[in-house]
């Protein structure tokens, strides 16, 4: 509902003689509004709103001031609208989705979860690995100055809209469109979208996406630099921008991860991996398993399809494979992927397969034959999210998957004709091989891994280990060497277990670390009695160390306040250029702040900045804090500071 007024009591007589319709049309989107695309309505002064339609009513008491209030449907075309009153002038305003309004398509009926993932203007994403969740803030912003508009413009500069503009802004009344929109839109791969994806560490011509702390940057440079593409995005970046855009236009949104994420090129629900015989990747296949990937899920009804799919909707606007020519994903309802319904719109064997897909692991001998190996890889691990109103991670692995082994698996996977996973079956050789890792792993520090080895057979065997392990990148791209072990005679009585240790040395993987802080494992036992090859395979998260805020005085609004930060040097080399940088929606004024430290931090010692800012609306808020220098670059921390008035 629009509130307009006050109006002096000469403007009101104006008024009331003269206004008889009130028209309202989207102006920048559409040049044309139509009552066919429902882009344009005219209507007249009504005794009482009705909530079902366009509609207008005086809502003040008699006297020297009008209120009159402005109703519309809930399925308008969401954008910019022009109300003309008449003769009597015009109010320029934007129309949203409205998740608090029974009759819209985006309806929550939490009031809880709208503050979180409507409201809320930062969130926690998770990366690292399953075996290691790690938390890392960002910040939304979508509130901020400019934001809006950004947003808008992204849907204005759609091809779909540049086509046929009016029927774009009609179908701009359906979330369903708009954010298959926003999935194709917030990549450039195939329009002048918003961010530029890279997967290298060639970051020339722009920044890393570790660089970023939020939304608030990327939207407002591709805002103000004609709609150039950032660069660069990687999926954690492209879901979190995905989700401020959402939020911004009245969707609710959340960031989701799914760890031991598969991504299937050829929609046939396995992934082939080859190895050589140390146990080494090899790339064959455009199949890969990704240590982690982002994506966001909208809320919203389906009525295009049959009841009991409303709800959340996986939207991926990370650019993997192409839908309907377009690199694009979703929405698919949770539902769907859970039920195996891999026919239901949009995406769904893609999606299905980056939580289902089975792992198949070839060795490839030097001779150019290959032969199937016995190893344990399973994907869709540990899918989580930000809890409502907490910082704690939410573990929604059951709202994609049954439990395995259960019959409503088995059921799903009939339906998806996942005739891999119905076929497979447990491996009962007797020898089993597994990774296990030290307690604390820490960047900087060495530390050992260990392969296990059991032998559960009633005969002696003599077998072959290969132990390495090599930096690589999130997305599964591997890196140089950390550390390597080849026993050519490994011994195990019936019932015995061993441990071999493997050493990883600061001074050996510190050079060849991605900036993603992974190691893969890779663990190669060979049976020279039967030719069986068994591959256990880990990848570990070195940890970064904690940034430490202690906020000085007491926070109050439009208040100036100063933030102590802190971070010990965990390496035995000293950093140099060592530079914070902190931004906060409703904290630092929509932009970021820098502090650099001029003295070398050497090893142990704190690097310590204050950091002056002034909080503008009061609440709880985030503190969102990067740390960069010559040997520990992108470490993330975070405050949150309950701001009074």
């Amino acid at each position: 509902m629009l509130r307009l007024g006050p109006f002096r009591s000469r403007l009101w007589k104006y008024l009331g003689e003269n206004i008889e319709m009130i028209r309202c049309f989207n102006q920048d989107e559409c040049p044309q509004p139509s009552d066919q695309y429902g882009t344009q309505a005219s209507f007249g002064l009504t005794d009482q709103i009705d909530t079902s339609r366009w509609s207008a009513a005086i809502t003040s008491p008699p006297g020297n001031m009008v209120s009159l209030s402005i109703c519309s449907p809930p399925d308008a075309p969401i954008g910019r609208w022009r109300l003309t009153l008449g003769q009597g002038g015009r109010v320029d305003f934007v129309l949203l989705y409205n998740p608090w309004c029974t009759g819209d398509v985006v309806y929550m009926d939490s009031e809880e979860k709208l503050r979180e993932y409507i409201l809320a203007q930062d969130g926690i994403i998770y990366r690292g690995g399953w075996k290691y969740p790690i938390p890392t803030p960002w910040n939304y912003g979508q509130f901020e100055d400019g934001i809006l508009n950004a947003c808008l413009r992204i849907l204005d500069m759609n091809p779909k809209c540049l086509r046929n503009p009016g029927k774009d802004a009609s179908g701009r009344r359906n979330p369903i469109y708009v954010s298959r929109v926003l999935s194709a839109m917030v990549n450039c791969n195939d329009d002048k979208g918003v961010l530029l994806g890279r997967w290298t560490d060639d970051y020339d011509g722009g920044v890393s996406p570790l660089s970023w702390k939020g939304s608030v940057e990327i939207l407002r440079n591709w805002d103000t630099n004609a709609c150039q593409p950032v660069r660069f995005g990687q999926c954690w970046v492209f879901a979190a921008v995905a989700c401020s855009v959402s939020r911004a236009l009245g969707i609710p949104c959340r960031l989701v991860t799914n760890y031991n994420s598969a991504h299937d090129t050829n929609s046939d629900l396995v992934i082939e991996r080859y190895v050589d015989e140390n146990g080494q990747l090899v790339q064959k296949s455009r199949d890969m398993i990704w240590n982690y990937h982002c994506w966001v899920e909208n809320w919203m009804t389906r009525p295009d399809l049959k009841p009991g799919f409303d709800g959340w909707q996986v939207m991926d606007p990370t650019p993997q494979e192409k839908s309907e020519g377009v690199y694009c994903c979703g929405p698919i309802p949770l539902k769907a992927i859970k039920e195996g319904e891999l026919a239901y719109k949009y995406d769904a064997p893609f999606v299905f397969a980056e939580v289902n897909a089975d792992v198949h692991t070839f060795m490839k001998r030097k001779d150019g034959t290959t032969k199937k190996i016995i190893s344990s890889v399973h994907v869709g691990l540990k899918i989580s999210t930000k809890s409502v109103g907490s910082d704690r991670r939410e573990d929604i692995t059951h709202l994609y998957k049954y439990p395995e082994g259960s019959d409503e698996e088995r059921e799903a996977f009939t339906k998806a004709n996942h005739q891999n996973k119905l076929l497979q079956q447990q491996d009962n050789a007797g020898l089993l091989i597994v990774i296990k890792v030290s307690a604390d792993m820490r960047k900087g520090c060495d530390f050992d891994v260990f392969a296990v080895i059991t032998n559960n057979t009633p005969n002696e065997k003599k077998c072959r280990l290969v132990f390495g392990s090599r930096a690589v990148s999130y997305n599964g791209i591997l890196g140089e060497n950390c550390g390597f072990k080849d026993l050519l005679n490994v011994q195990l009585a019936p019932g015995e277990e061993k441990r071999v240790a493997l050493r990883m040395n600061y001074s050996k993987y510190a050079e060849n670390l991605t900036e993603d802080n992974l190691i893969r494992l890779a663990a190669l036992l060979l049976d020279y009695g039967t030719q069986e090859a068994y591959l256990a395979v880990r990848n570990v998260v070195l940890v970064n160390p904690e940034i430490k805020v202690r906020i000085l005085g007491e926070p109050k609004e439009n208040r100036k306040l100063a933030a102590e930060i802190t971070l010990q040097n965990p390496l035995p080399v000293p950093l140099q250029n060592c530079c914070f940088t902190v931004e906060g929606s409703n904290l630092t004024g929509g932009q970021i702040v820098t502090e650099r430290l001029n003295s070398t931090v050497e090893p142990g010692q704190d690097a310590k900045v204050k950091i002056y800012f002034t909080p503008t609306h009061s609440g709880l808020r985030k503190l969102v804090v990067d740390f960069d220098s010559n040997k520990l670059c992108h470490v993330k921390g975070y405050r949150n500071v309950i701001i009074g008035k």
